[in-house]
C-alpha cells in the first residue's frame, strides 16, 4: 500500500531572497523526492509547491521553518491543494 501523497502550498516569509531560499529548497525537496516549484515574490516571501507522500511534505514544511544558512523565517502558512497533474519534478521559477 503506498502512502497516501497531498500538495500543499507553503509561503515563507523573512530573510528569505539573497539567501539562496530556492536553492536550498529545491534541493532538500529533491532529496526527500518530492516535486512541484519554488519562487521569489515581489513582496520579498518565497512561495513554492510541495508534492508527495503526506509524511515527505510535512518534514519539508518543517524545514522551511529553518531554511537556510543565512536565513530568517519570520513565518509560514500552508494551504493544501489539489494535486496537480504537471507535478513530475522540482524546478526553481523565475
Amino acid at each position: 500500500m503506498s502512502e497516501e501523497k497531498i500538495a500543499v502550498i507553503a509561503r515563507v516569509t523573512g530573510r528569505v531572497q539573497g539567501v539562496s531560499f530556492r536553492a536550498w529548497t529545491q534541493a532538500e525537496a529533491q532529496r526527500r523526492g518530492l516535486t512541484g516549484w519554488v519562487r521569489n515574490e515581489t513582496d520579498g516571501s518565497v512561495t513554492t509547491l510541495l508534492c508527495g507522500p503526506k509524511y515527505h511534505v510535512e518534514l519539508m514544511i518543517e524545514l522551511l521553518h529553518d531554511g537556510p544558512k543565512g536565513a530568517w523565517v519570520s513565518g509560514i502558512t500552508t494551504d493544501t491543494v489539489q494535486l496537480p497533474e504537471e507535478c513530475a519534478r522540482f524546478e526553481i521559477k523565475r
